[in-house]
């Protein structure tokens, strides 16, 4: 059950990497930020309009590995029209997710497609791909130019 699962996953990663969702400049955004992962090569940038406290449209653009692609991918799907108050709740989650701090199996539910990263953290090296887009979007949201993965964790 344990390589079923692990393939699954890695096939959810691979067509969010070859088909990234919401992979757009958004032009007339009111928030954005560039995310480095200096380590990997990494290199994003979130966009969102934003107002009101609600996330109306949310894109992404830049070069990753798969993991960060689709990181960012799933990212956007699971945030649009969320609450920012949500999406940051949501991207504290997921940091705790990657670095294997949820366990219960019923609290592993709220993270839909997101949970195809539970096991990131048995990679170390690859934690930083897999969060780089939800710093980029906290950035985004603090106003912050860049962000590099380097002063985050």
């Amino acid at each position: 059950m344990e390589e079923h699962r692990h393939s699954l996953y890695q096939q959810v990663i691979l067509e969010h990497n070859r088909s990234p969702q919401n992979f757009w400049v958004m032009n007339d955004c009111t928030h954005r930020s560039e995310g480095l992962n200096p380590i990997c090569g990494d290199h994003i940038w979130v966009y969102l309009d934003a107002n009101d406290n609600k996330i109306h449209r949310l894109s992404f653009t830049g070069e990753g590995c798969a993991i960060c692609k689709a990181s960012a991918s799933i990212m956007t799907c699971h945030l649009q029209g969320k609450s920012i108050t949500a999406a940051k709740s949501a991207a504290k989650d997921f940091h705790a997710l990657a670095q294997g701090n949820v366990s219960d199996s019923d609290d592993r539910k709220r993270f839909g497609k997101l949970i195809v990263f539970a096991t990131i953290h048995r990679y170390p090296a690859r934690v930083k791909c897999a969060t780089l887009a939800w710093h980029t979007l906290l950035g985004a949201l603090s106003n912050a130019g860049t962000v590099s993965t380097e002063n985050t964790e």
